[in-house]
């Protein structure tokens, strides 16, 4: 992998500009450029905290976060749709070697993204559409949605253009084995995470 730090002032860059402005006015959301689009998601809710601790159990039991690979949360990933394209998935697999391949923005080469994960909050669309053909096209081999609206768990991989050429959707009651290429052996258990993104209401 060969991706040198890129240094841009935001004179050349006016849609991250008008990003920083929003992510100064409005703390807590995560603002991303997709399609040359300015996308502004709302902050999670602590259900969605939930749904992301019971995937990241799994992920770090297996030794994901050592040697080799880390697991992190809100690392932006730069996307070859635009020229100020990026996104931040809510968890990622990647390369320990991460630090080396930054492009800008705080924003990292996917080559070196080995799974990218979102839970959906209201935008669901956004990660169900959107997001597939964006990190489709940036060649991410393995993209799991936590689909709390539809209450299901999808698994895309094998990403050809801007589209997954695989796509299993998962019900509540199975267990999931994700792709070994992401570095080990994982297993998530779609009721338990489906389970833990709902959130708790009382009278």
């Amino acid at each position: 992998m060969s991706a040198a730090p890129v240094e841009r002032g935001h004179g050349e860059q006016p849609l991250i500009a008008e990003a920083d402005r929003i992510m100064e006015r409005l703390p807590g959301r995560r603002v991303e450029i997709i399609g040359g689009q300015i996308l502004v998601t709302p902050s999670p809710d602590v259900a969605h905290s939930r749904a992301l601790k019971k995937v990241t159990g799994p992920l770090t039991a297996a030794g994901l976060d050592d040697l080799e690979t880390e697991i992190h949360q809100g690392v932006g990933v730069w996307l070859p749709s635009g020229p100020e394209d990026y996104a931040i998935p809510d968890l990622c697999v990647v390369e320990s070697d991460i630090d080396e391949y930054l492009i800008a923005n705080n924003s990292y080469d996917p080559a070196v993204f080995r799974l990218v994960l979102e839970v959906t909050s209201s935008n669901w669309k956004t990660d169900l559409q959107t997001k597939v053909s964006a990190y489709a096209e940036a060649r991410i081999p393995v993209y799991v949605i936590v689909d709390r609206k539809h209450q299901r768990l999808h698994v895309l991989t094998d990403p050809a253009e801007n589209d997954y050429t695989t796509h299993r959707i998962h019900a509540p009651g199975e267990i999931v084995t994700l792709p070994e290429s992401i570095g080990a052996k994982v297993s998530l258990d779609v009721a338990e995470i489906l389970e833990a993104g709902q959130p708790t209401r009382t009278p």
